[in-house]
């Protein structure tokens, strides 16, 4: 009897699982209505555009699922042995039905690599944060920072040139080769951050070996609405103070016209470690940004611009003015001055301006058939300011002005089968001018560089299996000049090559999922890693580059399981990438001294190098109330060509934490507190040679408390947040200034979002 009782439980312990996305850009549909007729059950899709639904017996369904304004869709499905799964493309029934509104549209990223994004409430916590401390929310994301204020996202120990930062769907490019050279981006803007973390140089190009991070506002309305957000955010450390205001909006009279304003301005002050201020740690950030579009069953066009200028001070001890001050500090571990507060912005400092404008447009061919149109411009103005004599203080001494044109033009094609694919082709064009008058020699050249590419992907889905696979070839000239001691120095450099991808999705069963993803990419060098000459100021060091630098080459490997139970879920990554010819900055051990300052030499150096590690996340709920959850992160990155380890590789680092709900049901709004834990390693893996010994382990507590109320149809959300609730005092070994000063002491944040 219990034989027959347990035969028949698991003859009706099967599932129906699927996804359901948007037939004309494969992005997901949230809250699609699916439902079971012979079963008499149904389930609603969620933000991803997945639904199962469980403990079927063995037999024949029908099943049909319909969203609002789209064709509904009815299948047959016959449950044997295993479950069932299904890719799902709804089409858009268009403009001529009366009362049906057409979506806005915004390009979904199919990827079978690891994926992460923040969102909703996880975004919300962020606000006031700059783009690099957001993203360390996502396991197997960090910092490589410079100060407090400048912070650069690392993924999988990479970062800069091989990271790639989306504005939008424009590839953001301002002078982000260097170290103190934050992205030039307004996290405010977004309505979702997503972190790619495989190689992705198929899709985008290049720079995106080590990863895409995607900054996508949301789609712009098509109908009738007026919505405003608004947010005020103070901070005890540094007396922050940040606001942003967004407002979006659509036409009665133009069905499908929408619009969207948003503006930001930051402000702080002398940053506060534990028993000392950081001198000339200020900053002030205004932003702006605005998009106007139209979306028919057809054809949708957009333009888009966004405008970020920030003033950045450089901590004034990490200029010297000789060896043994310099040698002095680095000893001391800490400015030998406590300091005071102060909103003075002096020299060192930094000031950018970057403009991005961009203009977009697709025509549905058919209904499986869609073409794409892209146009960027962007236009970035970088001034590092010294400390000098006389009216020359008021001059840059280094004074940048990058100018970008990229084209972008490619074909979608999805049909109801299991086919799906992208062609492509994209141009880059730039020219980078040292703006005269500065006194001091260009730390980099003049350069003009063109860039061309050509790609194709292709995806079949069917079951529980998807496959992608893709391809493309790219070729690069660099050409550059300047003059050194009255001698004119130029250059034309030429690079090509190749790069693949092939990846796949299974579904285990319909909690687990299991991807892989294995990619080949490559890198040029960059201008500054070939012919950097001079003080580099921002970053506080003499940089020399090497012209007989090659293109990077890798092939990097990721592996992610995902686990979504009832009351557990966990996401684990694993990744192998070797790669030849790495550059890399690498510490001299000499100083250079000058009228300017004495500063430590840094040179660009290659060598074949082989990462590997893996990352992790996961939260469990012990009741309806009670969650706890867990990440991590361990990056190994070895020079295989000495066997030694190599600078700035983040060291082991794990987050733990609580949070209690006090809301009586999920209907209610959001009330929560939340008490985490950080705990950082010492970084062992260290090179053979630095600057000063890698800072200890350390650990931080932090707390936070959030809750949302009802003002009417409005939501009010207020927050508040500790961080470093101890002040303790730590150094971060990704921090370069950590020769010369402790990171953060503690940080009181208040938050207040109303949505009206």
């Amino acid at each position: 009897m219990l034989l027959t009782l347990s035969t028949e439980a698991q003859e009706c312990s099967l599932s129906i699982r699927g996804k359901v996305i948007h037939l004309e850009n494969n992005e997901p549909i949230e809250a699609a209505y699916v439902w079971i007729i012979e079963a008499g059950e149904g389930a609603v899709s969620d933000q991803n555009g997945n639904f199962t639904v469980k403990n079927l017996c063995k037999g024949t369904y029908t099943i049909t699922i319909q969203y609002l304004g789209h064709k509904s869709i009815k299948d047959t499905v016959t449950l044997t042995a295993s479950n069932f799964t299904k890719t799902y493309r709804l089409e858009d029934e268009g403009m001529s039905l009366t009362g049906v509104d057409v979506h806005g549209h915004r390009d979904a990223i199919q990827t079978t690599t690891a994926v992460s994004a923040l969102y909703g409430e996880s975004l919300l916590e962020s606000r006031g944060e700059n783009l690099g401390e957001s993203l360390k929310r996502i396991s197997g994301v960090s910092t490589f920072s410079t100060g407090n204020s400048i912070a650069k996202p690392v993924i999988h120990g990479m970062h800069s040139n091989r990271i790639m930062i989306m504005n939008n769907g424009i590839r953001l490019e301002g002078q982000q080769w260097g170290a103190e050279h934050a992205p030039e981006i307004d996290p405010f803007l977004a309505d979702e951050i997503t972190v790619v973390k495989g190689a992705e140089t198929v899709r985008f190009g290049p720079e995106a070996m080590g990863g895409v991070i995607l900054v996508n506002p949301a789609p712009l309305p098509t109908k009738k609405e007026s919505k405003t957000n608004l947010n005020l955010i103070a901070g005890s450390n540094g007396r922050m103070g940040n606001i942003n205001l967004v407002h979006v909006g659509g036409s009665d009279k133009v069905r499908g016209l929408g619009y969207r304003i948003q503006g930001s301005a930051k402000r702080s002050g002398n940053v506060r470690s534990p028993g000392y201020f950081q001198e000339n740690t200020g900053m002030s950030e205004l932003n702006f940004s605005g998009s106007v579009g139209y979306s028919s069953s057809k054809l949708g066009l957009e333009t888009y611009y966004s405008l970020f200028h920030t003033e950045l001070g450089i901590l004034k001890d990490s200029h010297t003015g000789n060896l043994s001050d310099l040698e002095a500090i680095i000893e001391n571990g800490r400015p030998f001055v406590d300091g005071e507060y102060s909103y003075a912005i002096l020299n060192p400092k930094q000031r950018v301006t970057h403009h991005l404008a961009k203009l977009k447009s697709h025509y549905h061919i058919s209904e499986s058939w869609k073409i794409n149109f892209q146009y960027g411009f962007q236009l970035n103005h970088r001034q590092e300011f010294d400390k000098r004599r006389g009216d020359m203080n008021e001059q840059a001494s280094l004074d940048l002005e990058l100018y970008t044109n990229t084209v972008d033009t490619y074909v979608n094609h999805t049909h109801r089968n299991e086919f799906s694919g992208t062609w492509g082709v994209n141009f880059i064009q730039q020219a980078n001018s040292n703006v005269p008058g500065t006194g001091v020699t260009p730390l980099i050249p003049n350069f003009d560089m063109l860039n061309a590419g050509i790609y194709a992907m292709e995806n079949y889905s069917k079951g529980p299996l998807e496959v992608e696979a893709g391809l493309r070839y790219d070729f690069r000239n660099v050409q550059t000049a300047r003059f050194i001691n009255q001698e004119l120095r130029s250059s034309d450099l030429n690079y090509q090559n190749f790069s693949a991808f092939l990846g796949g999705l299974y579904h285990i069963s319909p909690d687990i999922t299991f991807n892989s993803n294995l990619g080949s990419a490559w890198r040029p060098p960059n201008v500054n890693e070939l012919f950097s000459e001079g003080l580099h100021h921002g970053a506080a060091a003499v940089e020399l580059g090497n012209p007989d630098l090659k293109s990077e080459k890798s092939l990097k490997w990721v592996n992610e399981l995902q686990y979504d139970g009832s009351r557990t879920h966990l996401e684990l990554t694993a990744y192998l990438n070797p790669i030849r010819d790495y550059i890399f900055l690498n510490p001299t051990g000499e100083v250079f001294v000058s009228l300017r300052g004495t500063f430590n030499v840094y040179e660009y150096l290659q060598a074949n190098a082989f990462f590997y590690g893996f990352d992790f996340a996961g939260s469990y709920d012990f009741t309806s109330k009670l969650r706890g959850y867990m990440k991590g992160a361990i990056v190994h990155a070895k020079n295989t060509d000495n066997d030694s380890y190599f600078p700035f590789i983040p060291a082991n680092r794990m987050e733990w934490g609580i949070s209690y709900d006090f809301a009586k049901d999920i209907n209610i709004p959001t009330h929560k507190l939340t008490l985490s834990n950080v705990l950082v390693a010492k970084q062992t893996r260290d090179p053979d040679f630095d600057i000063a010994p890698p800072p200890p382990a350390y650990a931080l507590f932090n707390v936070s408390y959030s809750r949302q109320f009802e003002v009417g149809e409005n939501k009010l959300n207020l927050g508040l947040q500790i961080q470093n609730l101890f002040n303790t005092r730590y150094k971060d070994y990704m921090n370069r200034f950590r020769y010369f000063t402790y990171d953060m002491g503690t940080n009181a944040l208040i938050k207040i979002n109303y949505e009206f």
